[in-house]
């Protein structure tokens, strides 16, 4: 197997950054990358949907990349007047969740680090400056299915 012929070519994408970490192999990566050209996928869904990495190990290589930090929901509890802020159908929407607020900035979880429609909109809904974090796509599912559950039987 040759290495790939310009390592630096991938510099500063995700590939390199699973490779770096050693999540994936240059075999895996270049494996990944025709399936991509066949099928026009995100490399990162492809490679979990290959086994080669979780969809953990490609959040918190993004969240490196784009220098955003990674919360894992699972053991982080939010308060309920939190949760309020963002209404269940733009959290479903945008795969996002309000996590914490402190003075005028919230603080929110979502799995596309580059939906910047996501953040305007929830910035002019809850008129604080949004700080984010990012978590996968699943703990976010998890996430709003038990938090706006729980609201429901509260009311």
């Amino acid at each position: 197997m040759e290495p790939l012929r310009d390592p630096h070519a991938l510099k500063g994408q995700l590939g390199n950054a699973l490779l770096q970490k050693g999540v994936i192999t240059e075999e895996q990566l270049r494996h990944a990358l025709e399936v991509q050209h066949k099928e026009n996928g995100l490399l990162g869904e492809i490679l979990v949907q290959l086994g080669y990495a979780s969809e953990e190990d490609i959040v918190q290589a993004l969240a490196v990349q784009h220098d955003f930090p990674y919360l894992p929901l699972s053991n982080y509890e939010i308060d309920s007047e939190v949760i309020k802020l963002i209404p269940e159908e733009i959290a479903r929407k945008y795969h996002v969740l309000p996590v914490d607020k402190m003075g005028d900035i919230l603080t929110i979880v979502i799995d596309n680090l580059l939906d910047s429609e996501a953040v305007k909109e929830i910035e002019k809904l809850v008129n604080c400056k949004i700080e984010i974090f990012v978590s996968t796509n699943k703990e976010i599912k998890e996430a709003i299915e038990y938090y706006y559950s729980k609201k429901d039987k509260s009311n």
